[in-house]
């Protein structure tokens, strides 16, 4: 009995085999839990970076469109002026006054491509009526800049002799005038898309006949 007692094989209890199977099948289902969560992990990772990439190019984009694509109105303006064959006769009974007034005028571009405007007239007017005209020739302003030239204009106060504000005017010293004109010409924007812009001068001043000189310029 007993040698055949101890022939017999060491069978482990039933219930320690049950524990070790499901050991395993906790340990491969953790696993799998856990490829699983890694993969989740990793999609809404780059689920968030594509977010962040749409973010940033309409970012871009609209900045791009705001900023550089925008086509903003070129400006015209009297900046300065200086003055030769100055004639003033404020006599009560027949007032003149001539003078030939060479003009700074400059045109200002704030568009990312140039601004070329065809040939226009500048018009001069004392109280609404007309005292001289220069001619702007046909050129262009560059990119992000501000283009200076000079034209000379002949004024001639003979059509406002019978306006009584002029005898005043000339014993003040202080002859108002103004100036209107318009610009008409394309940006081009990167050398590709162009459009038509005009740009419309309206300015106001004085000629200080005293000093011979312009002042109180607005425009």
């Amino acid at each position: 009995m007993t040698s055949k007692e101890r022939e017999l094989p060491n069978i482990p209890p039933a219930s320690a085999n049950g524990n070790a199977h499901r050991d395993t099948e906790t340990t491969t289902t953790m696993a799998s839990h856990d490829a699983r969560e890694k993969r989740r992990k990793k999609r809404r990772k780059w689920l968030l970076y594509v977010v962040l990439f749409i973010v940033f190019q309409s970012a871009v984009i609209a900045v791009f469109t705001l900023t550089i694509m925008k086509i903003r109105r070129p400006k015209l303006s009297v900046r300065a002026a200086t003055f030769s064959n100055f004639n003033v006769d404020n006599s009560t009974a027949k007032p003149s006054f001539s003078t030939r007034m060479n003009v700074e005028l400059r045109v200002k571009n704030s568009n990312f491509g140039r601004f070329q405007y065809k040939a226009t007239t500048v018009y001069f007017s004392y109280r609404g009526t007309s005292i001289g005209e220069a001619l702007v020739s046909e050129s262009h302003a560059k990119w992000q800049s501000k283009k200076k030239f000079f034209v000379d204009v002949d004024l001639d106060f003979a059509g406002a002799q019978s306006d009584p504000h002029l005898v005043s005017d000339l014993a003040d010293g202080l002859v108002p005038i103004s100036s209107h004109s318009e610009l008409r010409g394309k940006v081009e924007l990167l050398f590709v898309l162009k459009k038509r812009k005009s740009t419309y001068m309206d300015c106001s001043m004085e000629i200080l006949t005293g000093s011979q000189q312009l002042g109180n310029i607005a425009c």
